[in-house]
């Protein structure tokens, strides 16, 4: 028997069973474990996709509202302004009434005016 041999056969033959039960086992099993953790981050994956497009359309909406009451309040805005030029301008008509007109007028007018709201708020009850 050749001396070289020997050895490579006995160092096969002592690492064949290693190999095939001790290290082919353990990367194996690690590689099930590796599967497992990966099938796990898969999922975990899939469901925060599934949150970022939730996230997204929620924001989405959430913008649409925001614009949608930009929108309100900036008509809202403009029909104070108009409502503010029409009562200043009613105001100053009532200044230069008061002003030139005598008193015994505009005791008139303010007596009218309180009747004409009498009348009317007894018309609607």
């Amino acid at each position: 028997m050749n001396p070289r041999r020997e050895p490579r056969g006995g160092r096969s033959a002592l690492f064949d069973g290693i190999e095939e039960g001790g290290i082919r086992a353990a990367s194996s099993s690690s590689y099930t474990s590796h599967e497992i953790n990966e099938h796990e981050n898969e999922r975990a994956l899939e469901g925060l996709q599934d949150r970022v497009i939730l996230l997204k359309r929620l924001s989405g909406d959430i913008n649409e509202e925001v614009d949608a009451h930009n929108r309100m309040l900036d008509r809202m805005g403009n029909d104070m302004d108009s409502s503010r030029g029409i009562l200043s301008g009613t105001m100053d008509r009532f200044k230069t009434v008061f002003e030139t007109k005598s008193s015994r007028r505009m005791l008139t007018l303010v007596a009218s005016f309180v009747g004409l709201f009498l009348v009317i708020y007894y018309l609607t009850r």
